[in-house]
């Protein structure tokens, strides 16, 4: 899958510290505001950091209704859509259950940097 054009300019962007983020962990990050806003989560499983545009592939909502809630709370390995209950594994965004079963979130290429998360290139 292609990048996303909106994160063409913010290579290099923090977007949280390392340690903030437990393991297993999500949390969403909003960077910058209106029409040029972006949400992407960042998941920490095993030492694996991924992430994620914070987009639901069957409605385009957030993930989380409340802030921080994406995790499923039986299985952390899994993240969960709010709006429909769609479940993707944090591993690699693909939707194992709900109505984009077979879809996936779009992925943020990210590197960790002294500490920092970072949008990577």
């Amino acid at each position: 899958m292609a990048a996303d054009p909106r994160l063409a300019d913010l290579e290099g962007t923090g977007l949280m510290r390392l340690d903030a983020l437990a393991d297993p962990d999500a949390r969403s990050v909003v960077i910058g505001s209106g029409v040029e806003r972006i949400d992407i989560i960042v998941t920490r499983h095993g030492g694996e950091i991924r992430a994620y545009l914070n987009e639901c592939p069957h409605a385009g909502t957030p993930l989380e209704t409340f802030a921080g809630d994406i995790l499923d709370h039986e299985d952390p390995r899994i993240l969960v859509c709010s709006t429909h209950g769609a479940r993707f594994r944090a591993a690699d965004g693909f939707c194992v259950h709900g109505p984009c079963k077979g879809k996936g979130l779009r992925p943020v290429a990210v590197a960790v940097e002294d500490g920092l998360v970072k949008i990577a290139g």
